[in-house]
């Protein structure tokens, strides 16, 4: 599943910016031994038993004391330095690798902050994270949220962020060299007979035994729960009496997870772009199949009204235009197009199906689409697709890769059990997916498959989470949103007992700073007074 944001760009206004590419894979789930389910759970293969089971299982808190084998930790004392980027300060915290079992070895964690520049009364730390699983917080607070956030905001916070563990700084999982993945990238994902098939299963066995190569231990320690608890130790350090957040995407399950965990320490959580915990790995998968399908409809109907669309002339139906791009697709799958690519690397069926998926993203990217579809479909030159593709997996142009999609499968292959364990299994669902998505669901089907070869169980499952007692919690939901639908913002909103739903009205992923002026008013009057907004508010 993808669900990241980052900046589109930058300004010197101090207003938001759009964010455009916001991509990556999420899941849900609980590490067991570090924080209790109620009732049963069953396997996240079997969709109806699972997501019954998690009707029933609730996240609990665990207890408002500091366990004594924590105190150290708790206790740190961080040596702040400086870190290159201008305003900001870095320091590296301690974790326990191993919750259950401190005293097993540590766990090293980047932070970095830009103080609270004034005036006004300085109201603690706001801790941001960009989604994923695999973004890097730090590279987004450095990069935008630290300059970009409302001058307000930044005048009364010090901004903060904490790369999870197994991500970007925080003791990056490595998997593949830039070659590998390369490869990996370029592997045929809509296989069409056994030896296609083959070559699939190939590539996720590969990229799954070097994940497990180079980092057999932290691979069994990174679930989103133990990131949570990360947090709770850097908000001690900081000084802080609550946690302040704001969360986007997987952020939101981050941050709801923190707040079940520790309802008490709870403070002004944003929780922008929202997941379903609820849910099982399979219906996580398919309902965010079906809400790329639901940002293609919006795309199709822009697409017709411009005079350069590639897929259709004034007036052709959304279904047709999905039709004549699925056939492109096929067509490459056959006789991928070239690019300037200085590698070599021509446009094939993957890399132009991820390019498109990252424009979803933000309505701001669909020109840039089209103009890359019209050079690949008309001037058979497929650079312009391959550039959004290489954004979506953080290639750089030397060909290397950052961790994103490393760390990506490590925490989501954790967090949750596998949505499909054989192709068998895939192909009986395939017809569940394409009706989902016509455009996207045979292939977001089988990238489904890639944690059945995942050489570590996973130790979540589904779960509801409640945070009785927390303060109230700011949910937002966007309802063309195609990474995160807006069903799972109202499922969140649902579960949290002291949830305020808050929606955004129109098309891209998330809605804090995408222009809606109601919403960001709302959400600043939160995190700068305390005011939640009325519950069911909507803007546009």
């Amino acid at each position: 599943m993808y669900t990241r944001r980052t900046p589109r760009s930058a300004s010197g206004s101090g207003g938001l910016h759009r964010r455009t590419r916001n991509r990556a894979k999420t899941a849900a789930g609980l590490l067991a031994t570090a924080a209790l389910l109620v009732s049963a759970c069953s396997s996240g293969s079997a969709t109806t038993s699972a997501a019954s089971a998690a009707a029933e299982a609730a996240l609990v808190a665990l207890p408002q004391a500091t366990p004594a084998a924590l105190s150290s930790y708790y206790g740190q004392k961080p040596a702040w330095r400086g870190c290159g980027v201008p305003g900001f300060e870095c320091a590296t915290l301690k974790a326990p690798l191993d919750y259950a079992e401190p005293s097993s070895g540590d766990i090293r964690l980047a932070v970095t902050r830009k103080k609270a520049t004034g005036p006004g009364k300085r109201l603690g730390s706001l801790l941001v994270n960009p989604g994923g699983p695999g973004g890097s917080a730090i590279g987004y607070v450095q990069a935008y949220a630290g300059i970009g956030y409302p001058a307000e905001v930044r005048a009364r916070y010090d901004m903060v962020a904490v790369d999870p563990r197994g991500v970007a700084r925080s003791e990056p999982v490595e998997c593949l060299d830039g070659p590998g993945m390369d490869r990996y990238t370029q592997t045929d994902a809509t296989p069409d007979d056994g030896k296609e098939t083959d070559g699939l299963v190939a590539a996720y066995r590969t990229f799954a035994e070097g994940c497990g190569a180079d980092a057999p231990r932290l691979l069994r320690h990174v679930s989103t729960v133990e990131a949570a608890r990360d947090m709770d130790i850097v908000r001690a350090v900081l000084g802080d009496e609550k946690l302040n957040f704001v969360g986007a995407s997987y952020g939101t399950f981050l941050g709801a997870t923190y707040a079940g965990l520790f309802p008490d320490r709870a403070g002004r959580l944003v929780l922008d772009g929202a997941m379903d915990p609820s849910l099982p790995a399979r219906r996580l998968n398919l309902e965010q199949t079906a809400g790329f399908e639901t940002a293609f409809r919006s795309f199709a109907k822009d697409c017709v009204r411009q005079a350069d669309c590639p897929l259709g002339g004034k007036g052709t139906p959304p279904e047709r235009v999905g039709q004549n791009l699925k056939a492109f697709f096929e067509k490459l799958d056959t006789r991928p197009v070239p690019t300037t690519d200085g590698d070599g690397r021509k446009l094939t069926e993957s890399l132009a199906t991820t390019g498109v998926i990252a424009a979803m993203y933000d309505e701001g990217s669909w020109e840039q689409l089209r103009e890359a579809l019209t050079s690949a479909m008309k001037e058979n030159d497929g650079s312009g697709l391959l550039v959004l593709s290489d954004g979506y997996y953080e290639r750089d142009a030397d060909g290397a890769y950052s961790n994103l999609m490393f760390a990506n499968a490590a925490v989501n292959c954790l967090d949750l059990p596998a949505s499909f364990d054989t192709p068998d299994e895939v192909r009986g669902a395939l017809p569940e997916f394409q009706k989902a998505s016509p455009v996207f669901g045979e292939g977001l089907a089988w990238a489904a498959l890639n944690c059945a070869y995942w050489p570590v169980h996973a130790t979540g499952e589904p779960h509801r989470i409640e945070a009785k007692g927390a303060a109230p919690i700011v949910v937002v939901g966007t309802t063309r949103d195609p990474a995160t639908p807006y069903r799972w913002a109202q499922a969140l909103a649902g579960q949290l007992s002291s949830a305020r739903l808050l929606t955004y009205e129109g098309d891209g992923h998330t809605a804090y700073g995408r222009g809606s002026s109601c919403i960001d008013r709302t959400i600043n009057a939160y995190l700068l007074r305390g005011t939640p907004p009325t519950d069911g508010k909507r803007c546009s």
